[in-house]
This record gives C-alpha cells, structure tokens and sequence, in this order.
C-alpha cells in the first residue's frame, strides 16, 4: 500500500518569532475578545497550513485571521496587530478546528456500575480536542436534549452537542403510522436527528419520509437485516454508520453465505462472520454501491477504530491511556461477557484476527474509492465498547484513516470540515474561518507529521534532535470559550482514582 505524502511543516510551524506568552486567560470562562498569536492554521477544508497568523476571536465568533510578517517582528515588533483582553501564545504551535465526534454515545453507565455522571465522558472528549459531538442513540432522549442546551448556554463544561435518538427503542413502532409519530415526537422535543438500526423495510420508508418533512437528519446503523444500502441510497439517508449494508450491497446474490447453526443474536457469531463479509462483496457490484452511494449524497462515517480489537485483541486491551483515564466501571464493561454489548471476546483465535485484517484492507480500499468518486468522508468513535474510551478512540480513528491510505491534510477535513457537513452545520462550524463559530483546538506540536500529538497528554516527539513531551491539545476553545486541556485530563484522572478507591 502507498503510504500517504506527510507535508513537512518545521520551519513554519516554529517561525522565529517573538514570544507572545499566554496572558489573562481563565479556564471556562469566555472573553469579550481573545487573540490566539503567531499561529500555524490547518482549516479544516483539506488546504495546506498557513501561518504565522494572529487569529482573533469576539464572544462565540471568530472575527478575524491576521496574517504576520516574520520580518517586521523580528526587527521589533508589528505595531498593526490586533489587541485582545486576552490572549493565548500559539509561537510553534498549530491551530485546527475544534474536532467533530459524528459517533458518539453518552453513557453516565456501564454495565450498571456509574461513571459518576456525564462528566467523564464530556471532559475526556475535550481533552482530546472534540468540540462538536453527534450523539447517536443516548440514555435518556430528553436528557441529551437538556444537555446539548445547558452547554450551548455554557452552564456545564462540554462540547457542542446533536442529538440523535434511536428509532427502535421500546416500545417498538408496528407499522408505518407508529413509525411517523415517533419521528414526530423526536422533533417535538428538539431533536437534531434520528438515529436508525435494525429496522424492517417499510417501517424505514415511512420514518425517513417522515424525517424528512420534519427536517432531521438521519444516520443508520445497518445490521444483519432486510435492509442494505440501497434502500438508503433510495430513501436519501444522511450517513451510513459503520459499514455494515455496503459490502452487503455488492454480494452478488445479496445475503452472506453464513454456516448453518450461524445465530445474529450471539455475539461471538456475529462478529466472527462479520470479519468475512468484505472477502464476499463482488468488486464491479462494489464500484457500482460506491458510486450510487456519492450521487444520492450518502456520506459515510465508518468507525474503524472500534472493530480494531477484532483484528489486534493484545493492542485494544493495553493502550497506554488505560493506566490513567480507564473508568473502572468501563474496564468491568470491556471484560469478556454475553450481557454486554461488544464483549464478545469469547475463544477469539488467530483465525479471527487474520480474517479480520483482511478485512480491513479491502475496508480501507472501498473508502479511498469512495473518497476518489466524491464521496464525504466523516469521523467517529463509538466509544464505551470495544476497549476504546471516549476521545482517545477518535484520535485512534484518524490514525486509521492514515492507515487506510489519506493524507493528513485529508484526515483532517474528515474530522472537521466534513463531520460539519454531515451534521448540516458547514457554515457555522469545521472551519478556522472568519464569521465561523470560535470552536478551535491549539495543538503542541504537528499534527501533519504526527497525528499522536492530538492526543490527550500528547506524546513524545522529536525538536531539534532531542526526544520531548508534548502536551497534546493545550486550549479547546469550543464557543469562544477557552479550557485548559491538560487541566481537563487531571480532572478525569480525579474521577478515575476516585472511583478505584471507591469500588
């Protein structure tokens, strides 16, 4: 496989600058006016980096991006720079969009064992640079409703919140007039969307026409079902989640040849012949599924971080964040158990794991198709199973799409620009761009020659031939408001040392 061209930024992400030094700033409380000075901008529109650049940001808006000479600072000094009440030093620092979550659950439990509130969860997506999160098939559908607005008033520390309830909750609708008033019921309590899974043909005509007239946005988990992609090609559905539906899609006959005694509602089945379904699909029937997807506007958000223990169990079960941040009540959740959701890690082999690194590769080729035929390309990280923790699993995502073959560049865009598109959101969020929203991320270090540094705690890192530790994503300014990010991840460590004291 080619690897992707990595864009060498050194000299423009460290320009010889004066040091702005960060002054006045308050963690969580938004300024009249911020500055972020001596920037290194990757907008999230797939454009190469610019910078030095003085970005300037008033309340919730961004007003302005200012474009420096390194020259007339070095000689002492731009006296045409914009001023701010505050201000924050981005001097060899990068600055993107605020990352877009557009897979997501927020879980206040695991295995009936409390994760002592969303807390949590909304902090550790902070922490790892989300600023706008889609959240698909909560808890509590008011819940999520009275959270997204509590944090769009700034009254909780936490993204930018959409909510997706699911479809098929209890009780299940029967027929398509039941499907159209549960559609309008989630509208009638300020839902942004719906989210669809395991649903009988007509039941799904009705609810996205539904959907539609009430203007909601739908998202859908295809499974083992009646349905596949083409329904959703011909019904409009805003994203396709996972990848489930596709493949199946392109088998010639339009059902996976499973064995005998295969049982969808036991997991272990499940996931053991989901790692063969790519290795079925027919190529030219794929390229024809691909290409109908890109012209009825299907986006796709395909979560490769969260199958990844099928094909490396060893690596999901020790990443490095588990010392620190793995609630116990998610550790409990993750252990091997048919009661729970994902923890199917029942007699997983070897065989297992190489189907599904096969798998994976002719995954990754049908995105980079996708992407080529003008497909949109989203990022999220259904964490809360699998072994993968909420925020570390995103960035794990854009580790995969490297992987898969996207330049950095690109992967961003996926994250930012696209995951606004698929919300609907384009021209208020996914952009550092003025007149946008002021949902930025500063990044200590550089993400376009290592997409580590966007994690929680950053990682090590070479500088001028010496081995240090960056800080990851230093502010998360997510509405004009700026949050410290390591401070958030000592927050989280609190939570989690208090809750192993307590268990």
């Amino acid at each position: 496989m080619r690897l992707p061209l990595v864009v060498v930024l050194s000299s423009l992400a460290a320009p010889a600058l004066l040091s702005a030094q960060t002054q006045g700033v308050q963690h969580g409380v938004r300024p009249p006016r911020l500055v972020i000075r001596n920037a290194t901008v990757v907008d999230g529109n797939g454009t190469p980096a610019r910078g030095p650049i003085d970005i300037v940001i008033e309340g919730t808006t961004i007003a302005a991006l200012v474009p420096l000479d390194p020259v007339a600072l070095q000689r002492g000094g731009d006296t045409r720079r914009p001023q701010g009440d505050v201000q924050i030093d981005a001097t060899g620092k990068f600055v993107l969009p605020g990352l877009v979550n557009a897979h997501a659950h927020l879980q206040s439990h695991r295995s009936g064992r409390s994760l002592g509130g969303y807390d949590y969860v909304l902090k550790l997506w902070l922490a790892n640079g989300i600023t706008s999160v889609r959240e698909v098939g909560p808890e509590s559908d008011t819940g999520i409703v009275r959270l997204r607005d509590e944090g769009a008033r700034g009254a909780i520390v936490a993204p930018r919140l959409f909510a997706y309830p699911t479809f098929g909750q209890r009780p299940a609708a029967r027929n398509a007039a039941e499907a159209r008033a549960r559609i309008r019921h989630f509208k009638a309590i300020g839902a942004d969307g719906v989210k669809f899974a395991g649903v009988e043909r007509d039941l799904l005509d009705a609810a996205l026409d539904e959907a539609k007239k009430a203007g909601l946005r739908t998202a859908h988990h295809v499974g083992v079902e009646e349905t596949n992609v083409w329904d959703d090609i011909r019904l409009g559905t805003t994203s396709i989640e996972h990848w489930y539906g596709i493949p199946d899609a392109a088998i010639l006959d339009l059902r996976q040849h499973f064995p005998g005694d295969y049982n969808y509602l036991d997991e272990v089945d499940r996931f053991r012949w989901a790692g063969r379904l790519w290795r079925e699909a027919d190529p030219a029937r794929l390229d024809s599924v691909l290409t109908a997807m890109v012209r009825a506007n299907v986006a796709w958000v395909p979560t490769m971080d969260i199958y990844e223990a099928s094909r490396d169990l060893q690596r999901a079960q020790t990443q490095p964040w588990f010392a620190d941040y793995l609630h116990p009540s998610l550790e409990w959740y993750f252990r091997p158990d048919p009661a729970n959701h994902g923890s199917y890690f029942i007699g997983w082999s070897t065989t297992d794991e190489v189907y599904w690194k096969e798998n994976y590769r002719i995954w990754m080729a049908a995105l980079r198709d996708f992407e080529r035929k003008g497909g949109v390309i989203g990022c999220g990280d259904d964490a809360g199973f699998i072994y993968q923790v909420y925020g570390f699993g995103l960035i794990r995502e854009m580790e995969l799409h490297a992987e898969a073959g996207f330049h950095p560049l690109k992967i961003i865009e996926h994250c930012t620009g696209n995951g606004a598109k698929i919300l609907g959101q384009e021209t208020r969020i996914g952009r550092v761009r003025a007149g946008w929203l002021a949902d930025v991320i500063v990044v200590d270090g550089n993400p376009l020659e290592d997409l580590k540094v966007l994690y929680a705690g950053g990682t090590t890192a070479l500088r001028d031939g010496r081995e240090v530790r960056t800080n990851g994503v230093e502010w998360v300014i997510k509405d004009g408001i700026p949050y410290d990010g390591p401070r958030l991840l000592r927050e989280v460590k609190a939570i989690v040392d208090s809750a192993r004291a307590g268990r």
